[in-house]
């Protein structure tokens, strides 16, 4: 089941006839699997990467970093759980090293993720400190080169 999520992670719209071409199974026993898979938990959604420049999106995205104040009987874990809950956050990590939480937050505007962590994020009981880092540039999402212009190249190595 492994293979079979390494593609679907690569492209997900591989239908399960290319996957059991692939793999050489058969198509039923990658059907299963893949119905097993997203049963389980393991496969939660699928989705498409989107260049949003190009798409005319204007929206705006913003990293957070959050230090918390672990909870008796949760520890970060349900801080966690409320703060993904908020419609404006598409990710939420819990992290090691100076923060708690790395939290990816969307809104139409600047102005709109300032509100959000102002009024809301920040109010949350536990939340004892925000960093808000907009993005500003995307080069690469999710494993694609996001812009035709961008080539990646090493840099010159000099003593």
């Amino acid at each position: 089941m492994e293979a079979i999520v390494e593609l679907l992670q690569k492209n997900a719209r591989f239908s399960s006839a290319e996957i059991a071409d692939r793999l050489d199974m058969d198509e039923a026993e990658v059907i299963r699997h893949i119905k097993e898979l997203e049963e389980n938990g393991t496969i939660f959604g699928y989705h498409a990467v989107i260049d949003r420049e190009r798409s005319g999106d204007t929206s705006v995205s913003a990293m957070i970093e959050i230090k918390l104040t672990p909870q008796r009987d949760g520890g970060f874990d349900k801080l966690a759980e409320r703060i993904a809950k908020f419609d404006q956050v598409t990710n939420c990590y819990l992290m090691s090293g100076g923060y708690d939480l790395a939290v990816i937050v969307e809104g139409e505007t600047l102005n709109d993720v300032a509100r959000f962590v102002s009024e809301r994020l920040s109010t949350v009981d536990g939340v004892i400190g925000t960093s808000t880092h907009f993005q500003l540039k995307v080069y690469k999402q999710n494993g694609f080169i996001a812009s035709a212009g961008f080539k990646p190249e090493r840099l010159p190595v000099t003593p």
